[in-house]
């Protein structure tokens, strides 16, 4: 298939109301996809943006700002408490290897720099997230095989 025809192709897909195609030749075979995930991402942001909005129009919004700031301290308080593991990709977390199989850690136990602590699965690639600092879980932040954030806390290291 010559790149004529596969512009022309990609121009139709991208123009109409299709999402996807698939054009099997003599010379190959092509699949073009049009992108939907940006559609989601501004779906949830929108209601980011009406949350803010919405206090700063409110007439009490003085009042009310203290009191969002006062609930966004609790997870800044817990912090300072330990050392944070952050999570280094977005994925879904495992606290364990397998699903029978027993935790990497628990609450009160030592741990090691470098040592295990859990798995994040990100494309199908299970990844080992390993200590950053030696001393005792005190939290777990994050809920077994839910996905989590960039940057997400996902342990409190004392």
């Amino acid at each position: 298939m010559d790149l004529r025809k596969l512009k022309t192709l990609i121009d139709l897909v991208s123009e109409s109301n299709v999402s996807e195609l698939e054009i099997t030749e003599a010379e190959g075979k092509v699949r073009i996809v049009k992108g939907a995930p940006p559609a989601p991402v501004q779906v949830v942001q929108q209601p980011v943006m009406a949350t803010q909005a919405a206090p700063a129009t409110a007439a009490a919004a003085p009042a009310e700002t203290p009191a969002a700031a006062s609930s966004a301290v609790p997870p800044a308080a817990a912090e300072p408490a330990g050392f944070v593991v952050k999570s280094p990709m977005v994925g879904t977390f495992y606290r364990a290897a397998s699903p029978g199989a027993k935790p990497f850690v628990e609450v009160g136990q030592k741990v090691n720099e470098g040592e295990p602590i859990c798995i994040i699965e990100a494309m199908k690639i299970l990844n080992e997230i390993e200590a950053e600092k030696s001393g005792t879980i005190t939290q777990v932040l994050a809920e077994n095989g839910h996905a989590v954030e960039y940057g997400q806390p996902l342990f409190v290291i004392e």
